[in-house]
């Protein structure tokens, strides 16, 4: 068995949701030799998420973030921690129910996605900036 780990940093992106298996796929390329085997992303910070959903309908993406806001929403007065701004604690929340990590099987040295699925970051602040993952693969 290999294993093989790097980390990501991912440009700022806006809040919302938003697709980045093109940038998980590129940095396996040392893993295309591999018949079978397991990744694990798991993102450094407690204020983005991850997940797998679908990828190729924009709206599906822009409804989980308005889900999101109607759930989970800003300058509601019983939050304490609320010197970082109004969407910091929102953030923190929707990150711990959304989850930092995803694994993904690996089939023939590429993840093994359903045919509409795609993996997200789930960008929570206004202004979160760049984001690390850390991506971590084993198999053979």
């Amino acid at each position: 068995m290999e294993i093989f780990q790097q980390q990501v940093t991912l440009r700022e992106r806006p809040r919302g949701f938003h697709l980045i298996t093109r940038e998980i796929a590129d940095c396996l390329s040392a893993i295309s030799h591999w018949k079978v085997g397991i990744c694990h992303v798991f993102i450094q910070h407690t204020s983005a998420s991850l997940t797998i959903n679908e990828d190729a309908d924009p709206t599906v993406r822009m409804d989980f973030e308005t889900y999101f806001n109607k759930a989970v929403p800003e300058n509601d007065p019983d939050y304490r921690h609320d010197y970082e701004g109004s969407d910091d604690m929102p953030a923190h929340i929707k990150s711990s129910l959304m989850g930092v990590s995803v694994t993904i099987p690996i089939q023939n040295g590429k993840l093994a996605l359903g045919t509409w699925q795609g993996i997200y970051v789930c960008e929570h602040r206004n202004h979160g900036g760049s984001r690390r993952l850390m991506v971590t693969a084993w198999g053979n």
